[in-house]
């Protein structure tokens, strides 16, 4: 039998930092260390979350500069939209962020996730201080000063859920438009249930995320900290700590000079702990829960200067650079992200300037495959479709290559009228002398132009029609191929 006071397993080290001993879960609440990193992050967090915010009211060549429209199919990012026929165009842009996240990454190290990550931004920058208005550390972070927590935690939730219904519906902009929002918002639920029950789930999982989860978003969650070991190399500029300089820790030696004293530069204080947002420790060496926020770099700067040592113990840096080797800042993936990245935008260019102005689609309809007129000809029904890519309105004319045996018997009036960004199906038959066939098909060019002249396209469809001469009177006037 074990003893009571004897624990069974006991675990060399700490498995994560929001992890206690006993496996319950270690609430962080981290010190605010002011400093020349938190405020550019702060500058940039909130330009960030302004351009999050104002992105949907923006128009650019008449057009949101991004809108999402999954329903439709269309997606609009930066005044060009792309339709789902666009899968070169989807795909090479998808590859050119991919190696954009790699080179930075291999340069900069985590930048992303310290700097401009939407949890990092709202959890340090809007749902912290608000805890930490209502808990009486603003400013400063830390343990919570005022006891009559019973009405403050309320009215913290009331503004989490505020807060994060205003997102949830920021976030539905991107996919539905302003207008629309704007409509369902003065409206009922009742009508528009879908985009109610979207909000409604975004807003539960903003709540989940940023009052609970927290930083286990950053240390569980996301796999980009995982990513680290493949992204990054032992030269990629990473938060590091200056073992040479600060091992033995100990307390300050005040009047003893610097060619005696016993420990180095670190005095040990923890503040670098307790200011990290995902309570690691940064004097441990890289790790996967680091974001390179840098507020162990403030805390750390600010206590070096209060003691009159230099600052920089803890820095920015690379494990080759702590480790005393050459620095270089060309080496292989430096070079090679940059080379692959310009050949998929020169692609991506390429191909956004060879996309023409709309999209011509012509199958053959279900049913008989041929009909004999009562005049003779053989018809084929076939459907047509046209899609606009241009952002104004626009009449397309349908006419047979000049020469052809074939015509179009519809009747297509002025031609069909698409709206910009519109698709349009119609029902054509195409009928040709029975003699113009051989072998029972027959190959005719459908000339597709719009009615301002600047678009021309030629489509070429075979046509079936019978084989063998032509029937006698009393045989029927339909056949098959």
């Amino acid at each position: 039998m074990t003893p009571n006071n004897q624990t069974l397993l006991q675990p060399e080290e700490q498995v994560l930092s929001t992890l206690g001993s006993d496996g319950r879960r270690r609430w962080l609440r981290p010190k605010v260390s002011r400093g020349r990193f938190l405020t550019m992050r702060r500058v940039v967090a909130y330009a960030l979350i302004a351009v999050f915010t104002l992105l949907p009211y923006t128009s650019i060549n008449g057009k949101p500069a991004i809108l999402l429209d999954i329903i439709n199919r269309h997606f609009t990012l930066f005044g060009y939209t792309f339709l789902p026929t666009d899968t070169l165009l989807l795909a090479l842009f998808m590859v050119a962020v991919l190696i954009t996240i790699f080179l930075l990454t291999a340069l900069f190290g985590r930048v992303w996730c310290g700097w401009a990550c939407p949890q990092t931004v709202y959890m340090e920058f809007v749902y912290r201080p608000i805890e930490r208005f209502f808990a009486g550390t603003t400013g400063k972070g830390g343990m919570p000063k005022i006891k009559n927590r019973g009405l403050r935690r309320v009215a913290r939730y009331v503004t989490y859920f505020i807060l994060s219904v205003y997102l949830a519906h920021t976030f539905l902009a991107y996919f539905v438009g302003v207008t629309n929002l704007r409509h369902w918002i003065l409206g009922s639920p009742f009508d528009h249930p879908v985009a109610f029950v979207v909000m409604a789930g975004t807003t539960a999982m903003m709540m989940f995320d940023f009052c609970y989860f927290r930083e286990q978003m950053c240390i569980i969650a996301c796999p980009y900290g995982r990513f680290q070991s493949v992204l990054l190399d032992r030269k990629s500029l990473i938060i590091s700590y200056d073992e040479k300089r600060g091992e033995p820790r100990g307390k300050m030696e005040r009047d003893t000079p610097v060619e005696l004293r016993v420990h180095g530069d670190c005095v040990d204080c923890h503040q670098c702990v307790t200011t990290c947002p995902t309570g690691i420790d940064i004097r441990k060496g890289l790790q996967m829960e680091c974001i390179g926020c840098a507020q162990c770099v403030d805390a750390c700067d600010a206590v070096m200067t209060k003691i009159g040592r230099a600052t920089g113990l803890i820095r920015y840096s690379s494990q080759d650079a702590m480790a005393g080797k050459p620095v270089k800042v060309l080496r292989a993936r430096v070079v090679l992200y940059p080379a692959v990245l310009m050949i998929v935008l020169t692609l991506f260019a390429v191909a956004m300037g060879l996309r023409p102005a709309a999209d011509v689609t012509l199958l053959r309809n279900f049913g008989e495959p041929f009909t004999v007129l009562p005049s003779g000809e053989v018809s084929n029904s076939m459907r047509i479709k046209i899609t606009n890519r241009t952002a104004e309105p626009a009449v397309y004319v349908l006419a047979t290559e000049a020469g052809s045996a074939a015509r179009i018997v519809t009747d297509m009036g002025d031609g069909m009228r698409i709206e910009p960004g519109g698709s349009q199906t119609e029902g054509i038959v195409i009928a040709a002398p029975r003699d113009a066939y051989v072998a029972g098909h027959l190959n005719v060019t459908l000339r597709i132009t719009n009615a301002a002249g600047t678009f021309e396209q030629k489509v070429t469809c075979r046509m079936l029609g019978p084989i063998g001469a032509a029937p006698t009177p009393n045989e029927g006037d339909a056949g098959n191929g």
